[in-house]
């Protein structure tokens, strides 16, 4: 039987046992791979060599998930309940003087409570604490103004505020002083029952926008129609035998990936002739839109509202008690949340374990045995999950996002100056005022929206089309779809902790 070989030979074995061109195999062309005088024992098993690829989970870990159907999500939080500002000391040379308003305790120049530095709630008659490089002095507010962000204030103690230099100091609202029968007093100190203004404080209110994300795989009708198989193990524990579909599944859990790492690493646009919407398209340049196009993700949200430690060496994060104990300082001036979980890289992660195995006194030798049956033959942990600090507990669990070279852990080793180390997240609930349902709501501190009604979900979609299968076009392929719409809700950012 004569055989005429073809160009190019694929090499993929035909249905039946038939002699053809297309499954001929050329023993003395090099460039087939079979040249060797005897066939190659072929292994049909897919090698895991990276073990599982995805970093999905950690916003199933520490969030929730819930429909909205609007385009942006709007909530408020509650501000500081007692009034504290910042700004200047003047001292009159006589005892009394006066103390400018600058920016409230935060740093806010709107000032806290919701009022303005111009319209701050400092008032006639009340009793304040004025603290400036160590010392502190009590004082009676005699003039304040809504119009003014300046109040006289005159000292319980004879020439005290002559001790304070003239510049920076924090003052503090503690209470009120009067004297029997005295009414509410005006600016100028005289008697007016409705000149004490009432303190109404508004709420924080912020936002974020849906972001829109878009992906699709493809495989023709004829490459369809003549499958090789190769055995596989899926990233969610599954196996089998698959070959376009194989490919399928990696271009979902890649988008699966792309929905988790979007809502962490977003950024909105910072001005008008950046990013934005021109023609329904996202364009850059001059044809963006309006500032503010996109949706802000975690870390953003915490550098813009959170706190951020660069840790006491710079290198990584909380890796002694000082410097936990520098973190527990600033819990304390925030919301105070008693449990808190630390998603960190593998750096910072053993850096806290040495930090707490240093704590261990040891014994003879460098290792402690003889309590709760820890003999010298059982293998020694050096890793913890957590521990209490103060009030405090943490619990520890490594970021496989912040670790993985194929995702941040390759940006990391890239940027060390501005590597992100690892996230504190309050655990637990808060309750906000939920503007779309109109109630207050208890939610996670960190959750997912994304855009569904009672017709249609977008929390992760899929369809298909093409003429493969199920025909719905003329396209000779099967395209399948992938789409999800939603954005992170970080709420209470100021008890989140970025350790960079």
């Amino acid at each position: 039987m004569a055989i005429t070989a073809g160009n190019g030979l694929n090499k993929v074995p035909s249905a039946q046992q038939q002699a053809l061109a297309s499954n001929y195999i050329d023993f003395t062309d090099g460039s087939t791979g079979w040249e060797q005088q005897y066939l190659p024992d072929l292994m049909e098993k897919e090698a895991a060599v990276f073990g599982n690829r995805t970093i999905s989970g950690f916003l199933n870990q520490v969030g929730a998930e819930e429909a909205s159907a609007a385009d942006q999500v709007v909530w408020s939080e509650q501000a500081r309940l007692h009034l504290s500002y910042v700004g200047t000391v003047d001292a009159d040379g006589d005892t009394n003087g006066t103390f400018t308003v600058t920016h409230d305790i935060d740093g806010s120049a709107d000032g806290e409570n919701g009022f303005a530095v111009a319209s701050h709630g400092i008032r006639v008659n009340d009793v304040v604490l004025i603290a400036q490089a160590g010392l502190t002095v009590k004082a009676l507010v005699t003039v304040a103004t809504a119009a003014s962000a300046a109040v006289t204030v005159e000292p319980y103690a004879t020439a005290a505020l002559s001790t304070l230099a003239d510049g920076t100091a924090t003052l503090l609202v503690i209470g009120s002083h009067f004297a029997k029968g005295q009414t509410y007093s005006n600016a100028a100190g005289t008697a007016a029952a409705s000149s004490r203004t009432s303190l109404t404080p508004t709420f924080k209110s912020y936002g974020n926008q849906m972001l829109i994300m878009k992906d699709y795989y493809a495989v023709s009708g004829s490459d369809a129609s003549q499958v090789g198989w190769v055995e596989v193990s899926a990233e969610d524990g599954t196996g089998g035998y698959l070959w376009y579909l194989k490919a399928e599944g990696e271009t979902r859990a890649r988008f699966t990936d792309y929905l988790e790492m979007s809502l962490l690493e977003a950024e909105k646009s910072a001005g008008a002739s950046i990013i934005g919407f021109a023609d329904g398209q996202i364009r850059g340049s001059a044809d963006a839109g309006a500032a503010g196009v996109g949706t802000q993700g975690l870390f953003d949200a915490i550098e813009e509202r959170g706190n951020v430690t660069s840790g006491i060496t710079g290198v990584n994060a909380a890796t002694d008690l000082a410097e936990f104990d520098a973190i527990l300082a600033e819990f304390d001036n925030q919301g105070a949340i008693e449990e808190n979980m630390m998603f960190v890289n593998r750096a910072t992660a053993l850096a806290i374990d040495d930090m707490l195995a240093s704590m261990n006194s040891y014994g003879a030798g460098g290792t402690s045995y003889g309590v709760f049956d820890n003999d010298e033959n059982m293998a020694l942990n050096l890793g913890f999950s957590g521990f209490r600090r103060g009030s405090y507990d943490f619990y520890k669990s490594d970021m496989r996002y912040l670790n993985d070279k194929a995702t941040r852990g390759a940006i990391n080793d890239r940027a060390t100056s501005a590597a992100i180390r690892g996230v504190i997240v309050p655990a637990g609930t808060t309750s906000v005022y939920d503007q779309s349902l109109g109630s207050n709501m208890k939610r996670p501190f960190l959750h997912v929206r994304y855009r569904a009604s009672n017709t249609e979900s977008r929390k992760l979609k899929t369809w298909v089309t093409g003429s493969v299968g199920a025909t719905t076009s003329a396209l000779d392929a099967m395209e399948i779809h992938m789409l999800s719409e939603r954005c992170l809700i970080t709420q209470g950012a100021n008890n989140f902790m970025l350790m960079k």
